[in-house]
């Protein structure tokens, strides 16, 4: 490990760097940066097409060149921005100067570089800049990471869509499901909550000081900017807020963070299951060579993957909530709360990240011991009360419930106590016959069904 992040004050960047590498480039500083410079970039050419006497369209060469520059934009431009913004004590006019700075080799543009963040607020470019950074990290990491994750519950779901498993509600036994029901539960629950992620519309707003284009209709009264700032907006494939004050009011934000808690939180209850069902026995996880479970005990081999899991996500969720909350309240027309807030949008999909990735790896360690299910499936016959019961209660036996509760709360039930009590019952021999072939193992319902239809 580098020295530097063996340094680094987040463990995101330090012991965890490598697995949440796919959302530095998109969302650090300089990722900001760059998305910076592209709004301003793309400003200047829509400016160019807006129709202002003072400012031509710009050339295909002046477009390309503009547009070259934001593609190579890199750590050394990154820095020569830091190096401005020593002075202006201000990161967006830093990113003007920067580019105004850079133009001046080309005459067309080095002309045009007063009109470089024309009619803006540093907001006009930071929440553009703020909704490109988020779409890509979640179109580009944080889905198909998702993805990934959904295809292994899916497959785990189909491969034990039939295997029999004692349930357990309250911690105690009841009636049986199959291994992969469970999976296909958490598939379900997960599916829905990625399809929420995913249909967040990212807004933007280019509207000036405080969302009124003052300062626009005073240097430019003929053109119709609200019409200019809706093409602009969704030219970088954004939604248009057309209501706004100083910033863009973050509602978007919210309802996206709300979205990834909601996966989280759905991983969060998988992989305290994950952990119990290994604490039972009914997975084994595959030994890696020179792994150690505990300084002391050499026997351990812990579920440290759904634990970390856990824990990250947990985290992930603690600030996303938080900026959920506080992202959409500003006072008045602006304060500066949200900047500082914003800029641990990449902490807290981080940790998301990594949680999902931790899970994943856990899923991919699991080894089914079917003869540890098996046998706890064969230890409660109790757990057909229910069945019997039932099919009694169909046949107008008397307090059919209470019968079965005196037989079996509390109690260690065998098959042959079960047949003796059926054969009992005044209930047609079908039904008696039907009800003495149940087994635990046997009695799953659908469970298979849906299982393997997911």
């Amino acid at each position: 490990m580098p020295a530097a992040e063996l340094q680094a004050l987040s463990p995101l960047d330090g012991r965890y760097a490598a697995r949440v590498s796919p959302l530095r480039a998109l969302l650090s500083e300089t990722g900001l940066m760059r998305e910076r410079v592209r709004v301003e970039l793309e400003w200047l050419i829509a400016l160019g097409d807006a129709g202002l006497a003072e400012l031509a369209p710009l050339s295909p060469g002046a477009r390309a060149f503009l547009r070259e520059l934001g593609a190579r934009f890199d750590e050394s431009a990154a820095a020569r921005i830091k190096e401005i913004e020593r002075t202006t004590n201000h990161d967006v006019k830093a990113v003007e100067y920067f580019l105004k700075e850079a133009v001046q080799e080309h005459p067309e543009l080095a002309r045009a570089a007063e009109f470089i963040h024309f009619g803006c607020t540093s907001e006009d470019i930071n929440n553009g800049a703020y909704a490109l950074m988020i779409g890509a990290a979640r179109s580009r990491v944080l889905l198909p990471a998702l993805e990934v994750l959904a295809a292994r519950l899916r497959t785990l779901a189909h491969r034990h869509a039939a295997l029999p498993m004692l349930s357990r509600t309250h911690g105690q036994t009841a009636s049986p499901t199959t291994l992969g029901k469970e999976f296909a539960n958490v598939l379900a629950r997960l599916e829905r909550a990625v399809s929420a992620v995913r249909r967040v519309e990212l807004l933007a707003k280019m509207n000036g000081a405080v969302g009124n284009y003052n300062a626009h209709l005073v240097a430019a009264p003929e053109l119709d900017w609200e019409g200019i700032a809706r093409r602009f907006v969704e030219s970088l494939g954004l939604g248009f807020n057309a209501y706004t004050i100083q910033i863009e009011p973050h509602d978007y934000m919210a309802e996206l963070f709300d979205a990834i808690a909601r996966v989280n939180t759905i991983l969060i209850d998988l992989n305290r299951d994950l952990w119990g069902y290994v604490s039972l026995g009914y997975f084994r996880q595959r030994l890696k060579e020179g792994e150690v479970g505990s300084s002391t005990m050499p026997h351990k081999v812990n579920p440290i993957d759904f634990e970390n899991s856990e824990g990250n996500l947990g985290l992930s969720n603690a600030l996303l909530r938080h900026m959920a909350e506080k992202l959409p309240v500003s006072r008045w027309q602006r304060d500066l709360s949200d900047s500082t807030v914003l800029r641990n949008v990449g902490v807290a999909l981080g940790h998301a990240l990594l949680g999902w990735d931790s899970c994943i790896r856990g899923l991919d360690k699991l080894e089914v011991d079917e003869t540890r299910l098996a046998a706890d499936l064969d230890a409660a016959w109790e757990v057909l009360a229910e069945p019997i019961q039932t099919v009694m209660r169909r046949h107008g036996i008397a307090n059919p419930y209470e019968q079965l509760k005196e037989l079996t709360r509390g109690r260690r039930i065998t098959e042959a106590d079960l047949a003796a009590f059926i054969d009992r019952l005044a209930i047609p021999d079908e039904a008696k016959t039907r009800l003495k072939a149940l087994t635990p193992a046997a009695y799953i319902g659908k469970a298979a069904e849906l299982a393997a239809r997911i």
